[in-house]
């Protein structure tokens, strides 16, 4: 009996609180929509009110990830463009390069076509060395008078040379003495063991790594016929040479001659600048003058991979059309000046200078990249 009188009640109750239930805005919930007063969960206001917002989250993170990736792609892009403009903006030195580069991203390294000859055993060489034209008798000034900095007298790497004598070393004559660095005590000065063994070095493969950035990377495809024929040298600075050291095997011979792999290093004491940019310019530009025992011989920056046999490269670019000379197109810039912008750009040396240095350049006559100045040969490696 007691059951059968409770259920009416609890119908009625449960009808009371059903009809509560479909009036949202009571009096009690003065503040609407955004009242502190807990709203049912079935409130479609709410319900609708949740899912936008859900959507819009998703939507904002979808179109952020959209643009992290346009980004990272541009970046890769850039570093690959042949646009001088879009590949200055490619930092192979960033930290976003380096981590795509982990993840295997990045882009492969640059690998230079080279349409050479098949066989270097069937290389010819020329006898003899190219006749001295314009120049026969050709010395270098190697000691002056020392400059006075402040109460001490130093010696300059490239000497002091003034403008007049510039101007005269422009013209060519058959007997002429420049000045071309390695001044008596103006730096980058090689051990005796390392002078004595370039002596003998007609054919030359160098390179250099400087301020400890990089260790010397191993040639491949060299034949047995230009493993003897060439002296790969590497040269090096202080801070390079410990940099080896500590993380590649280097061996002495029995004259305490150090090498790593093919390659022979060469350390320069004393920098003659301040710069490891600028030391690394002595051996790259002044090759002829480390090794002046050599006729032939081939530049190769420390951070490439040399992948074609020597040999083959100097029958190609040298001695198929008798040429004496051969260079490599830059692969962004056809212009010093435009040289000079990229490495504003890039912070790699002091602005001023540069635009001093460029100002010299453009008041001597040297003028801006053109069609008129477009190289004979159209398939230089870049």
């Amino acid at each position: 009996m007691d059951n059968e009188l409770q259920r009416p009640v609890s119908f009625r109750l449960n009808r009371r609180g059903e009809r509560n239930n479909q009036r949202p805005f009571a009096k009690d919930d003065g503040g609407g929509l955004f009242s502190s007063v807990r709203l049912p969960q079935d409130n479609p206001m709410k319900i609708v009110w949740k899912q936008g917002f859900i959507r819009l989250v998703l939507v904002a993170g979808i179109i952020w990830m959209l643009l992290i990736l346009i980004v990272l792609l541009f970046h890769v892009w850039s570093c690959q463009s042949s646009f001088s403009f879009i590949s200055a903006i490619c930092n192979k030195e960033g930290k976003v390069f380096i981590a795509m580069d982990l993840l295997g991203f990045a882009p492969n390294a640059h690998r230079c076509l080279i349409p050479v000859a098949d066989d270097p055993d069937k290389v010819v060489i020329p006898e003899g060395r190219t006749p001295d034209v314009s120049v026969k008798n050709l010395t270098y000034i190697e000691e002056e008078d020392l400059v006075k900095n402040g109460s001490q007298y130093i010696p300059l790497f490239g000497g002091n040379q003034s403008w007049l004598q510039r101007e005269e070393s422009f013209k060519l004559k058959p007997s002429m003495k420049v000045h071309c660095g390695f001044l008596k005590n103006g730096g980058a000065d090689m051990n005796p063991v390392d002078i004595e063994y370039v002596k003998k070095c007609r054919f030359v493969v160098a390179s250099g790594i400087f301020d400890g950035y990089d260790v010397p990377h191993q040639p491949s495809n060299i034949s047995t016929r230009s493993k003897k024929l060439f002296c790969f040298l590497m040269v090096v600075d202080e801070v390079s040479l410990k940099f080896i050291k500590k993380n590649v095997t280097v061996r002495k011979d029995n004259d305490k001659g150090m090498w790593v792999g093919i390659w022979r290093l060469i350390p320069l004491k004393h920098q003659p600048y301040d710069e490891p940019r600028r030391n690394g310019k002595v051996p790259k530009i002044l090759t002829h003058r480390l090794f002046p025992q050599a006729q032939y011989s081939i530049w190769i920056d420390g951070k490439m991979e040399l992948i074609v046999d020597p040999l083959l490269i100097l029958e190609r670019y040298l001695w198929r059309d008798k040429h004496t000379y051969a260079i490599a197109q830059h692969k962004h810039h056809r212009s010093i000046y435009e040289e000079a912008d990229a490495n504003k750009r890039r912070k790699r040396y002091a602005r001023p200078l540069i635009d001093l240095h460029m100002k010299i350049y453009y008041y001597e006559g040297m003028k801006p990249w053109s069609l008129k100045k477009n190289t004979k040969s159209g398939n230089i490696p870049r």
